[in-house]
Protein backbone atom coordinates (compact mmCIF):
# COMPACT_ATOMS: atom_id res chain seq x y z
CA UNK A 1 0.00 0.00 0.00
CA UNK A 2 2.58 2.40 0.93
CA UNK A 3 4.59 1.49 -2.39
CA UNK A 4 1.62 1.69 -4.54
CA UNK A 5 0.84 5.34 -2.50
CA UNK A 6 4.70 6.28 -2.98
CA UNK A 7 4.28 5.19 -6.96
CA UNK A 8 1.13 7.29 -7.47
CA UNK A 9 3.13 10.42 -6.27
CA UNK A 10 6.47 9.93 -8.34
CA UNK A 11 3.84 9.26 -11.56
CA UNK A 12 1.86 12.48 -10.59
CA UNK A 13 5.14 14.55 -10.37
CA UNK A 14 6.17 12.96 -14.34
CA UNK A 15 5.40 15.67 -16.79
CA UNK A 16 6.56 16.56 -20.39
CA UNK A 17 8.63 19.48 -21.35
CA UNK A 18 9.08 18.84 -24.92
CA UNK A 19 10.15 15.31 -26.23
CA UNK A 20 11.62 14.67 -22.64
CA UNK A 21 10.18 13.24 -19.69
CA UNK A 22 10.97 13.53 -16.40
CA UNK A 23 10.07 13.64 -12.48
CA UNK A 24 10.72 15.99 -9.93
CA UNK A 25 9.35 17.39 -6.39
CA UNK A 26 6.54 20.19 -6.86
CA UNK A 27 7.84 21.85 -3.56
CA UNK A 28 10.50 23.46 -4.74
CA UNK A 29 12.46 25.31 -7.84
CA UNK A 30 13.31 23.47 -10.53
CA UNK A 31 15.57 23.36 -13.30
CA UNK A 32 15.07 21.88 -16.84
CA UNK A 33 18.18 21.36 -18.94
CA UNK A 34 20.33 23.35 -16.86
CA UNK A 35 18.45 26.63 -16.99
CA UNK A 36 15.97 28.12 -14.02
CA UNK A 37 12.44 28.17 -14.23
CA UNK A 38 12.10 31.53 -15.13
CA UNK A 39 14.18 31.45 -18.06
CA UNK A 40 13.27 28.15 -19.46
CA UNK A 41 12.37 28.20 -23.30
CA UNK A 42 10.26 25.54 -24.91
CA UNK A 43 11.20 24.14 -28.12
CA UNK A 44 8.72 26.03 -29.71
CA UNK A 45 10.00 29.84 -29.45
CA UNK A 46 7.52 31.26 -26.56
CA UNK A 47 9.18 31.83 -23.21
CA UNK A 48 6.89 31.84 -19.51
CA UNK A 49 6.66 35.09 -17.95
CA UNK A 50 9.13 37.46 -20.62
CA UNK A 51 7.72 39.21 -23.67
CA UNK A 52 8.76 37.24 -26.99
CA UNK A 53 11.86 38.00 -28.33
CA UNK A 54 10.13 38.62 -31.86
CA UNK A 55 7.27 40.59 -30.58
CA UNK A 56 9.61 43.26 -29.04
CA UNK A 57 11.75 43.47 -32.09
CA UNK A 58 8.55 43.82 -34.02
CA UNK A 59 7.17 46.72 -31.84
CA UNK A 60 11.19 48.37 -31.82
CA UNK A 61 11.41 48.54 -35.48
CA UNK A 62 7.76 49.91 -35.89
CA UNK A 63 8.99 52.09 -33.61
CA UNK A 64 11.60 53.01 -35.18
CA UNK A 65 9.91 53.10 -38.74
CA UNK A 66 7.04 55.71 -37.30
CA UNK A 67 9.47 58.36 -35.14
CA UNK A 68 11.53 58.90 -39.01
CA UNK A 69 8.24 58.98 -40.60
CA UNK A 70 6.85 61.69 -38.56
CA UNK A 71 10.25 63.67 -38.42
CA UNK A 72 10.77 62.96 -42.64
CA UNK A 73 6.75 64.27 -43.33
CA UNK A 74 7.42 67.16 -41.57
CA UNK A 75 10.28 67.95 -43.56
CA UNK A 76 9.06 67.24 -46.60
CA UNK A 77 5.83 68.99 -46.10
CA UNK A 78 7.95 72.49 -45.12
CA UNK A 79 10.21 71.82 -47.88
CA UNK A 80 7.27 71.97 -50.49
CA UNK A 81 5.71 74.79 -48.91
CA UNK A 82 9.05 76.66 -49.67
CA UNK A 83 9.46 75.23 -52.96
CA UNK A 84 6.36 76.85 -53.98
CA UNK A 85 7.23 80.17 -53.08
CA UNK A 86 10.86 80.03 -54.82
CA UNK A 87 10.59 77.50 -57.47
CA UNK A 88 14.41 76.45 -56.90
CA UNK A 89 15.57 72.95 -58.34
CA UNK A 90 18.03 72.08 -56.04
CA UNK A 91 14.93 72.04 -53.31
CA UNK A 92 12.91 70.41 -55.58
CA UNK A 93 15.09 67.58 -56.09
CA UNK A 94 15.46 67.30 -52.07
CA UNK A 95 11.93 67.16 -51.23
CA UNK A 96 11.40 64.89 -54.07
CA UNK A 97 13.97 62.53 -51.77
CA UNK A 98 12.92 63.33 -48.76
CA UNK A 99 9.04 62.24 -49.84
CA UNK A 100 10.47 59.53 -51.22
CA UNK A 101 12.98 58.49 -47.99
CA UNK A 102 9.64 59.13 -45.50
CA UNK A 103 7.18 56.68 -47.87
CA UNK A 104 10.12 53.63 -47.67
CA UNK A 105 9.13 53.84 -43.88
CA UNK A 106 6.03 51.85 -45.26
CA UNK A 107 6.84 48.46 -46.18
CA UNK A 108 9.69 48.31 -43.75
CA UNK A 109 6.96 49.11 -41.11
CA UNK A 110 5.08 46.37 -42.76
CA UNK A 111 7.71 43.83 -42.46
CA UNK A 112 8.01 44.71 -38.73
CA UNK A 113 4.75 44.40 -37.95
CA UNK A 114 4.41 40.72 -40.03
CA UNK A 115 7.68 40.10 -38.28
CA UNK A 116 8.96 38.61 -40.91
CA UNK A 117 12.09 38.88 -42.54
CA UNK A 118 11.51 37.51 -45.79
CA UNK A 119 9.37 41.07 -45.88
CA UNK A 120 12.01 42.96 -44.67
CA UNK A 121 14.64 41.71 -46.99
CA UNK A 122 11.61 42.23 -49.41
CA UNK A 123 11.33 45.88 -47.94
CA UNK A 124 15.06 46.75 -48.20
CA UNK A 125 14.98 46.25 -52.25
CA UNK A 126 12.00 48.75 -52.04
CA UNK A 127 14.05 50.90 -50.21
CA UNK A 128 16.75 51.03 -52.94
CA UNK A 129 14.29 51.31 -55.95
CA UNK A 130 12.77 54.38 -54.46
CA UNK A 131 15.97 56.27 -54.19
CA UNK A 132 16.60 55.03 -57.39
CA UNK A 133 13.31 56.69 -58.71
CA UNK A 134 13.90 59.45 -56.61
CA UNK A 135 17.14 60.19 -58.57
CA UNK A 136 15.61 59.73 -62.34
CA UNK A 137 13.13 62.45 -61.12
CA UNK A 138 15.26 64.69 -59.82
CA UNK A 139 17.67 64.23 -62.51
CA UNK A 140 15.54 64.81 -65.36
CA UNK A 141 13.85 68.30 -63.36
CA UNK A 142 17.26 69.18 -63.45
CA UNK A 143 18.50 68.56 -66.88
CA UNK A 144 15.05 70.60 -68.13
CA UNK A 145 15.71 73.20 -66.17
CA UNK A 146 19.09 74.01 -67.46
CA UNK A 147 17.14 74.22 -70.79
CA UNK A 148 14.44 76.56 -69.60
CA UNK A 149 16.02 78.08 -66.98
CA UNK A 150 14.00 80.27 -63.92
CA UNK A 151 16.27 81.16 -61.92
CA UNK A 152 14.71 80.72 -58.01
CA UNK A 153 13.61 83.38 -55.51
CA UNK A 154 12.78 83.87 -51.69
CA UNK A 155 16.46 82.96 -51.46
CA UNK A 156 16.52 83.46 -47.62
CA UNK A 157 13.20 80.57 -47.27
CA UNK A 158 15.26 78.64 -49.83
CA UNK A 159 18.54 78.68 -47.65
CA UNK A 160 16.15 77.66 -44.76
CA UNK A 161 14.58 75.05 -46.77
CA UNK A 162 17.93 73.25 -46.61
CA UNK A 163 18.74 73.69 -43.11
CA UNK A 164 15.16 71.78 -42.56
CA UNK A 165 16.33 69.55 -44.54
CA UNK A 166 19.33 68.64 -42.87
CA UNK A 167 18.10 68.27 -39.62
CA UNK A 168 14.97 66.07 -40.22
CA UNK A 169 17.32 64.19 -42.19
CA UNK A 170 20.05 63.68 -39.67
CA UNK A 171 17.44 62.99 -36.98
CA UNK A 172 15.53 60.06 -39.21
CA UNK A 173 19.24 59.01 -39.78
CA UNK A 174 19.86 58.94 -36.22
CA UNK A 175 17.17 56.71 -35.04
CA UNK A 176 16.75 54.27 -38.30
CA UNK A 177 20.30 53.29 -37.60
CA UNK A 178 20.75 52.60 -34.08
CA UNK A 179 17.35 50.78 -34.10
CA UNK A 180 18.64 48.75 -37.47
CA UNK A 181 22.43 47.57 -35.72
CA UNK A 182 20.46 47.04 -32.72
CA UNK A 183 17.88 44.96 -34.25
CA UNK A 184 20.09 43.52 -36.73
CA UNK A 185 18.41 44.57 -39.66
CA UNK A 186 19.96 45.70 -42.84
CA UNK A 187 17.19 46.97 -44.67
CA UNK A 188 17.06 49.06 -41.71
CA UNK A 189 20.53 50.01 -41.88
CA UNK A 190 20.83 50.80 -45.54
CA UNK A 191 17.65 53.31 -44.22
CA UNK A 192 19.58 55.01 -42.10
CA UNK A 193 22.48 55.59 -44.34
CA UNK A 194 20.16 56.60 -46.97
CA UNK A 195 18.91 59.39 -44.63
CA UNK A 196 22.57 60.70 -43.38
CA UNK A 197 23.72 61.21 -46.97
CA UNK A 198 20.35 63.19 -47.81
CA UNK A 199 21.07 65.22 -44.94
CA UNK A 200 24.48 66.14 -46.34
CA UNK A 201 22.48 66.68 -49.89
CA UNK A 202 19.91 69.47 -47.85
CA UNK A 203 23.34 71.28 -47.44
CA UNK A 204 23.65 71.82 -51.46
CA UNK A 205 19.98 73.31 -51.01
CA UNK A 206 21.77 76.35 -49.05
CA UNK A 207 24.48 76.32 -51.27
CA UNK A 208 22.61 76.73 -53.89
CA UNK A 209 20.89 79.69 -52.25
CA UNK A 210 23.95 81.09 -51.89
CA UNK A 211 24.96 80.90 -55.74
CA UNK A 212 22.09 82.43 -56.96
CA UNK A 213 22.66 85.20 -54.46
CA UNK A 214 26.24 85.67 -55.42
CA UNK A 215 24.71 86.44 -59.47
CA UNK A 216 24.98 82.64 -60.85
CA UNK A 217 21.25 81.61 -61.64
CA UNK A 218 22.58 78.68 -63.32
CA UNK A 219 24.42 77.21 -60.24
CA UNK A 220 20.64 75.64 -59.09
CA UNK A 221 19.94 73.04 -61.74
CA UNK A 222 23.31 72.62 -61.99
CA UNK A 223 23.72 71.79 -57.67
CA UNK A 224 19.97 70.07 -58.83
CA UNK A 225 22.09 67.98 -61.11
CA UNK A 226 24.86 67.05 -58.83
CA UNK A 227 22.39 66.04 -55.96
CA UNK A 228 20.87 63.33 -58.32
CA UNK A 229 24.46 61.60 -58.65
CA UNK A 230 24.60 62.06 -54.91
CA UNK A 231 21.32 60.00 -54.99
CA UNK A 232 22.57 57.54 -57.26
CA UNK A 233 25.63 56.74 -55.36
CA UNK A 234 23.65 56.44 -52.14
CA UNK A 235 21.50 53.77 -54.22
CA UNK A 236 24.42 51.71 -54.70
CA UNK A 237 25.44 51.77 -51.44
CA UNK A 238 22.19 51.16 -50.21
CA UNK A 239 21.90 47.74 -52.53
CA UNK A 240 24.96 46.38 -51.47
CA UNK A 241 23.83 46.72 -47.49
CA UNK A 242 20.32 45.02 -48.75
CA UNK A 243 22.42 42.52 -51.21
CA UNK A 244 24.37 41.26 -48.69
CA UNK A 245 21.60 40.58 -46.25
CA UNK A 246 20.04 38.62 -48.58
CA UNK A 247 22.90 36.30 -49.60
CA UNK A 248 23.36 35.79 -45.92
CA UNK A 249 19.76 34.70 -44.83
Amino acid sequence: MVEQTAYRRLRGNRHRHGPVEHSHAHAGPHTHAGHPIGEHREPHGHSHGLIDDSIKRSREGVRAVLVSLGVLGVGAITQTLIFLLSGSVALLADLIHNFGDALTAVPLGIAFLLRSERAERGAGLFVVAAIFISACVAGAEAISRLIHQSPPTHLWALAAAGAVGYLANFIAAGVRTRAGHQLDSPALVADGNHARADAYVSLAVIASAAVVALGLPVADPLIGLGITFVILRITWQSWGTVRGSQHHH
